[in-house]
């Protein structure tokens, strides 16, 4: 069934509660890079140029003391979405109350209001103690936050994987839900490469733990037609077929899940078959040997340009491709050409839908300027983990069919 849409909504007159995702990192008060703000930002302007009352709200890490709320305070938010949208943006410091209640009711048609991070209802400050309000879908939280609008639209693909008292309890109080035109991206595209991907469909899985991606890459070895894996995560399989890994990361506990997923896979799972190497966790110049030439102190750090050469192989008329996790250290300058190289490999592809799944790969992906060579970056890490994986996401679930 295909979920309802922000355009679907007849939002002329009415309060649109709008759950992004403003999740952004933070140095000092300063937002350091505002890419999830600037993805919001068709939904927001669809609504006010339809005459919605925009009610814009969203998360900002972790509230667990008092020392958190300082640090996540949501207004440098406000000012660059006020910046980026060309429109003013009241404020309201507060995430209940009289003051956010007057100023959601003098609210016009075309306007914009955002409240302060309800990850504040996460902590009471007077008690001095966690509650997890938010984070937890405290029901009377998400009924409270239902009464300030007519409809609730999320577009906040970041956190679809946790009920909270902003998704899936304002949703549950409310008399229409939709999704924003982010989240109907990512049920397109994510979404697509689980229910129908176009095949052949090829993963590319990297990052540093087996035991991360555990459900993900047993779900690809049923829906995929390969398995491409890279990153710290490949030496727990290299061990687990004998091979000497030297001193490179080693999940020792998870060698015998590693040989019943090369069991299952069939042929499906690609291994690397060479690495750049060094001797310490550092960045200077590495030395690019096979797989099966190991020294007991090498540790490795990238994929080789061989097994570029391999995956880029595996690739060729591929027509969907789904890639979570860097090839190495890609924050290590000597160390990220695997992960450069992917990116390549993806955005040299014709004819393709190339997705990357979120978190560090879409990282890298943005600083190495490969964001608009794919079809898909996806906002979230592990949403497009669960997503990938088969997962039912509360943050989609609670949306109304059409």
């Amino acid at each position: 069934m295909a979920k309802k849409i922000v355009s679907d909504l007849n939002v002329r007159g009415k309060k649109v509660l709008i759950r992004c995702d403003f999740n952004v990192p933070m140095k000092n008060g300063v937002i350091t890079d505002d890419t999830r703000i600037r993805a919001a930002l068709p939904t927001i302007k669809y609504v006010i140029e339809n005459g919605g009352k925009a009610i814009v709200f969203s998360h900002l890490g972790r509230v667990k003391q008092a020392s958190d709320i300082e640090k996540n305070d949501i207004t440098p938010v406000s000012v660059r979405l006020a910046e980026l949208i060309e429109k003013p943006v009241k404020f309201v410091n507060a995430t209940r109350g009289a003051e956010l209640e007057a100023a959601v009711a003098e609210l016009k048609e075309g306007e914009i209001l955002m409240f302060q991070n309800t990850r504040y209802e996460d902590f009471d400050v007077e008690a001095d103690k966690e509650v997890k309000k938010e984070s937890k879908n405290n029901p009377e939280l998400g009924a409270y936050w239902a009464s300030l609008g007519d409809v609730f639209v999320n577009d906040a693909f970041g956190t679809a994987h946790r009920a909270a008292a902003s998704n899936v309890g304002i949703a549950a109080n409310i008399a229409e839900t939709a999704a924003g035109f982010l989240l109907e991206k990512e049920i397109k595209f994510i979404g697509g490469a689980v229910d129908t991907p176009v095949r052949p469909y090829i993963a590319i899985l990297g990052g540093s733990k087996v035991s991360d991606k555990i459900g993900v890459i047993e779900a690809l070895l049923d829906k995929a037609d390969k398995v491409l894996i890279g990153g710290a995560m490949m030496f727990t399989f290299l061990k687990a077929q004998g091979k000497n890994i030297g001193a490179s990361r080693c999940e020792d506990d998870k060698l015998e899940l590693a040989n019943e997923l090369l069991a299952k896979a069939n042929g499906k799972i690609v291994l690397p078959v060479d690495a750049v190497v060094n001797k310490a966790f550092e960045d200077v110049p590495g030395v690019v040997k096979s797989v099966d030439g190991f020294d007991n102190d090498d540790m490795g750090l990238d994929i080789g340009p061989k097994t570029l050469e391999l995956f880029a192989k595996n690739l060729e008329g591929a027509k969907t491709v789904v890639w979570n996790g860097p090839m190495g250290v890609f924050e290590m300058e000597n160390y990220n050409k695997g992960t450069i190289g992917v990116c390549e490999l993806l955005a040299n592809l014709k004819g393709a839908s190339t997705i990357i799944g979120g978190g560090d790969s879409a990282a890298a992906a943005e600083q190495l300027g490969y964001a608009d060579k794919v079809s898909h970056i996806s906002t979230g890490g592990g949403a497009s983990l669960e997503y990938l994986e088969g997962k039912e996401l509360p943050g989609i679930a609670c949306v109304d069919e059409k």
